[in-house]
Formats: C-alpha cells, sequence, structure tokens
C-alpha cells in the first residue's frame, strides 16, 4: 500500500466494530466550560484547530546529525525515503558554542553529538540533494548561534537556487534556557537574549512564515525538574522575549502564528497530556491579556520530544516501549511536531536500526492505532480536565515566584533558578535510588540471571572523520576571498558595537565563508563572554 493510499484507509474514520468516529466528541448535554472551550478556539485547551489529525499526521522529524555533513546528508536522505517529512540538523557540541572544528577546545568532540558546521561549505554538503519540496519543516538545535543558522539556510538556499521563502524553517533560538539546562552558550544572558531576539525581529520582516523560536521547556524537564518547571520557566522566558521583541517594535500579533513551544513528552501519559492542554491555554490567555494578540491568532504550536532522560542503560530495548509511551502522550496533548528517542540513547549517539525503529514508532502511531480518528480524544474526561486545572495552577503559582525574583533574566543571574532546579534534580534521583521512583528492570523487577551489560552496541563514529573535518576547513580558508571574509567581519563588528540587528551583517559573512569560530570571535570581542560550565 502507498502513503497515498494509507492517507486514504485513514479518511474513513471508521472502528473495526463499524463505528464513525465524529471530528469533536462533545458532552452529551452540550455545555463546554469556558476553560476547555471548542477545539480551535480560544483558549485552545482541546487543540489548536478543529481537524487536527484527522487531515494529515504531524511533522514527524527525526534528530539527525553526526560525523560529517556529508554523512549526516545520507542519514537524512535514508530517513526522507522511509517516508519522514522534516528532519532536525543535529549540532556537535563544538558548533553550538561557537567554535571551530581546529579549535584546541574542540579536539574529540567534533562530530560526537552533531554535525560540524565550520563554514557556508558544510552546509552546502548537508542539504545537497534534498528537495525542500519533499520537506514539512526543518529544524535545528542552534540556539547561542541562532542569527548564524538562520544565515547558513538562506545563504545554502541561495547556492541551490531555491527560494529561503519555499521551505520553513524552525529554529530552537532559545538562548536563555542554555544557562540552566544545557550549558551551551556564549555570550552573557542579556546579549544571548538580544542575539535570539534579532532572529525573531529579521524574519518578522523577511521571512515571515519562517518559525524563528522554540520557547523550550524539553532541556529544563531533561535534566531532571518537574513538568511544572519545565512549563513555567518555558512560559518566563517566552515573556523576556516578547517583552523584548515588544521594545523593538515587532508585531506579536503578527509573530504569534509562527512561535512554537518545545515541550518533552514523558512516561505520565495523562499528567503530559494536561500539561500540553495547560501550555495552549495560559499561552493564549497570556497573548490576548498582555500582549493584545486577537483571539484567533492565540493558538500555540507545539513540538514535543520524547524524553531521553527516561531512557536507561539497562535492558535497553525496553525503551521501544518506553518512547511509544511517550510519543502517544504527545499526541493526545496535541503536539504538532515529534521527534522520537531512540532506544540506545543511553550508550551512544542513535545506530542507523535505532533511528528506523524510532520513526516506524510514530508511523505506527498514527497509522494503525486509530489515534487520529477524533480531535482531542481524552476532552472531557473528569481526570484529565481537573488534572489540567492542577498542572496550570501550579505553573502559575511557579511563574510568580520568578516574576517575585524580577523576572527570568534576574532570577537567573541570581543563581536562584539554576539552585532549583538542581533541588528538584536531586529529589528525583533520589526518588530513583529507593524505588520510589519505579524504573523497570533497573529499580524495581531486575532480572538477575541477565548479563549486566547490554548486547546492544553503542553506535561509533567512524575514525579519521574529525581529521576530515578539519582538512575541509583548511581547504575553504585557503580557497575563499579573504579580503572579503576581513571586510564582513569588520561590518558586523561595527553593527554589533552599533547595536544593530546582526542577521543581515552575519549573512555576508557567511556568504563570504566566515566560520562560526570566526563570527562568534567578533561578537565576543563587542558583548564578552558569559563564563562557562561547559567541559570539553
Amino acid at each position: 500500500m502507498g502513503d497515498r493510499e494509507l492517507e486514504d484507509a485513514d479518511a474513513a474514520f471508521v472502528t473495526s466494530a463499524g463505528v464513525t468516529v465524529p471530528p469533536v466528541v462533545r458532552s452529551p448535554a452540550g455545555s463546554v466550560p469556558d476553560s476547555v472551550g471548542e477545539p480551535g478556539r480560544f483558549p485552545f485547551t482541546r487543540a489548536i484547530n478543529d481537524s487536527m489529525y484527522r487531515d494529515a499526521p504531524w511533522v514527524m522529524g527525526m534528530y539527525s546529525g553526526y560525523s560529517t555533513p556529508k554523512e549526516t546528508n545520507e542519514r537524512i536522505k535514508k530517513l526522507i525515503s522511509s517516508g519522514q517529512h522534516g528532519f532536525s540538523v543535529a549540532l556537535d557540541l563544538p558548533t553550538q558554542i561557537g567554535l571551530d572544528s581546529d579549535d584546541p577546545r574542540a579536539e574529540g568532540e567534533v562530530g560526537r553529538v552533531g554535525v560540524p558546521i565550520d563554514t557556508l561549505a558544510d552546509m552546502e554538503d548537508l542539504l545537497d540533494g534534498i528537495s525542500f519540496a519533499d520537506i514539512e519543516q526543518i529544524r535545528t538545535t542552534a540556539n547561542a548561534i541562532g542569527p548564524i543558522a538562520v544565515a547558513l539556510f538562506i545563504a545554502a538556499s541561495e547556492k541551490k537556487s531555491a527560494d529561503p521563502g519555499s521551505f520553513r524553517l524552525l529554529l530552537q533560538n532559545d538562548s536563555l534556557k542554555e544557562y540552566l539546562a544545557r550549558g551551551t552558550y556564549i555570550f552573557p544572558p542579556q546579549a544571548g537574549l538580544k542575539f535570539s531576539v534579532d532572529v525573531i525581529e529579521y524574519t518578522a520582516k523577511e521571512l515571515p512564515h519562517w518559525e524563528p523560536i522554540e520557547f523550550c521547556g524539553y532541556h529544563i524537564r531533561d535534566s531532571g525538574s518537574t513538568a511544572v518547571q519545565e512549563l513555567g520557566i518555558a512560559l518566563s522566558n517566552a515573556r523576556e522575549y516578547l517583552d523584548e521583541a515588544l521594545r523593538r517594535g515587532v508585531d506579536i500579533a503578527g509573530v504569534a502564528p509562527h512561535l512554537f513551544m518545545f515541550l518533552s513528552a514523558g512516561l505520565d501519559i495523562f499528567e503530559e497530556a494536561a500539561k500540553f492542554r495547560a501550555a495552549r491555554r495560559m499561552w493564549a490567555r497570556m497573548l490576548h491579556d498582555d500582549y493584545g494578540v486577537p483571539e484567533d491568532r492565540c493558538g500555540l504550536r507545539i513540538f514535543s520530544y520524547t524524553l531521553g532522560s527516561a531512557l536507561p542503560a539497562i535492558e535497553p530495548r525496553n525503551n521501544v516501549v518506553r518512547v511509544a509511551y511517550e510519543a502517544l502522550s504527545a499526541i493526545l496533548g496535541g503536539a504538532q511536531t515529534l521527534a522520537t528517542s531512540s532506544f540506545d540513547e543511553a550508550l551512544g549517539l542513535p545506530s542507523d536500526e535505532a533511528v528506523h525503529t524510532s520513526l516506524r514508532t510514530q508511523q505506527i502511531l498514527a497509522h494503525e492505532t486509530g489515534v487520529r480518528r477524533t480531535v482531542d480524544p481524552l476532552g472531557g474526561s473528569y481526570y484529565v480536565e481537573w488534572l489540567t486545572d492542577q498542572v496550570e495552577d501550579k505553573v502559575r503559582g511557579y511563574m510568580r515566584k520568578v516574576e517575585e525574583r524580577g523576572g527570568c533574566i534576574a532570577a537567573l543571574e541570581s543563581g536562584w533558578l539554576a539552585r532549583d532546579l538542581s533541588e528538584a534534580a536531586y529529589q528525583l534521583q533520589q526518588a530513583i535510588e529507593t524505588g520510589e521512583h519505579p524504573v523497570v528492570g533497573v529499580n524495581i523487577l531486575q532480572d538477575h540471571d541477565r548479563p549486566t551489560t547490554s548486547d546492544v552496541q553503542a553506535f561509533a563514529l567512524r575514525e579519521g572523520a574529525e581529521a576530515e573535518q578539519v582538512d575541509r576547513l583548511r581547504r575553504v580558508r585557503q580557497s575563499r576571498d579573504n579580503r572579503a571574509v576581513q571586510q564582513a567581519l569588520q561590518a558586523l563588528r561595527a553593527g554589533a558595537e552599533a547595536g544593530d540587528n546582526s542577521v543581515p551583517l552575519v549573512l555576508d559573512a557567511v556568504r563570504a565563508y566566515a566560520s562560526i569560530g570566526e563570527i562568534c570571535g567578533v561578537l565576543k570581542d563587542v558583548w564578552g563572554e558569559a563564563e562557562t560550565t561547559w567541559q570539553i
């Protein structure tokens, strides 16, 4: 059966018992509380539209990137041939923190957890032979380097003679969460905020259909937080970005439909679904009440990733089941884009087999389970509606604590947020160690007859890939017009000193094949460099 026939089969919306399922199921009494509302209507508790997955599945975009741009290109093509309609460019750590592959601090980390992108030449290799017409959405992990990622995609599309307006780019671009969770930041928080908002301001004018930021809760949660902290910090950070964008004259109502929130999908299925519902409702009311956005533009688009920290290294094949349940929680919660973790992620980079299984997990969920037949199948559940209210109340309380400390940046700079998250992570680990938080095969129901080490082989990077990338950068530097590079970097320095939007200036530097390290080096000279917690 081909893709088109699959869609036709799904369109029947009839169960095996012969029951025809309506688009939306409502209470027999017909009354709907204002806090719940109708799908596609303010405050969007039930869904951001009235059809959801009935027309087509969510965007399935796996996290892809390792070794070299050419090898990453090959994996992306394999996933597209397997039915994937979007992809995510995972960047290696040196790239994420603005270091070139030949920087001494990058040694041993080039291509290890993502793909190295030093110059435009690497992005050309990454996208070689990939038709934008076949892709619903491209994503990237760029946070501290958001404007550089924008410039690389624009310049690479120009090299392909493609209009940047012909595809959608969803940027993570949330620098503030880096100081709390992942640690891949470069500049002090205020400068990081400015760099991120440069993207929002630029795309609002030049590429209004691009999705310039994800307000990230996922990495907060993945570091050990609660669901309340995850959503509370994501929404509080969103206020910082929106307030800065508003100060610059950005039309918040204009960009609102293109903003995303990035939330985890964990194993507590009903709490996770309630979290997604509360997120939509809180976002809608915040936009409407605080920023004057019309109700019909207040729907929250959610990108979700199944929670990697919940996947242990012991008996890793059991993680296939965990990921399936996590994916179900995201779809019952109404996510627009979903990436699923791989069962071997606790061991290292995902193998080809694990990535394929992960994609198939989503496809089975979409085409075999009936989950797409009706919008918001959990809507009206006494438990889920009550739990949604409870989550919202707790998140509002957490946001008040952040506000009392002067907002997210002030709470970050004072150290309060880091301490609060560390305490939550400690409590979670203690609960796992005592068995209060059960993990099958790890702290309960252990199979002592099985070997303590898994037969699942961790994915290994190809030997010599790092040296090849360093040599590639050397050859680019030799072949480019270095005078043009220096002129572009001087213009970037002047613009940074003047407080100009950085994206056009970075774009000129990228077109000249300036490296990420060279661009970030100029900006560090002007803005300074944050004290780092990462070690590479």
